[in-house]
C-alpha cells in the first residue's frame, strides 16, 4: 500500500492508541481511590512518569498537536490523582495493620 493510502490511516490509529493508553489509568485510578491500597505503587515510577506525562502535554502545546494535548490533559490528571493518593496515603495498607483476631502474636 503506497505511503499516500497510509497518511488518512495516521490520525485514526494516533488518535485510537491516545484513547486505550488514556482510558487505562481509569481503572488503577478508581481502585486506589476506593481502596487507598497505595502498596502496590512505586513512588519512583509515578513521579518520573507523571513529569514525563506533563512534558508530552507541553510539548503538544509547542506543536499545537491537539490530540497530544488532549490525551496528556486527561493522563495527567489521571496519573497525578494515583501520585498524590500515593503521597498522601503512604505505604501502608489494610494488609499490613494489624487484625484483631490475629492471633499469630
Amino acid at each position: 500500500m503506497p505511503a499516500e493510502a497510509w497518511a488518512g490511516w495516521a490520525d485514526t490509529i494516533g488518535s485510537l492508541a491516545a484513547l486505550l493508553t488514556t482510558v487505562s489509568f481509569v481503572p488503577q485510578a478508581w481502585l486506589t481511590w476506593r481502596t487507598r491500597d497505595v502498596s502496590g505503587i512505586s513512588l519512583g515510577m509515578y513521579s518520573v512518569f507523571t513529569t514525563g506525562v506533563a512534558l508530552w502535554l507541553v510539548y503538544g502545546l509547542l506543536l499545537g498537536a491537539w490530540p497530544i494535548v488532549a490525551a496528556n490533559t486527561v493522563t495527567l490528571a489521571l496519573a497525578l490523582s494515583i501520585l498524590l493518593m500515593r503521597i498522601r496515603y503512604g505505604g501502608t495498607t489494610h494488609a499490613n495493620t494489624p487484625r484483631s483476631h490475629d492471633t499469630t502474636g
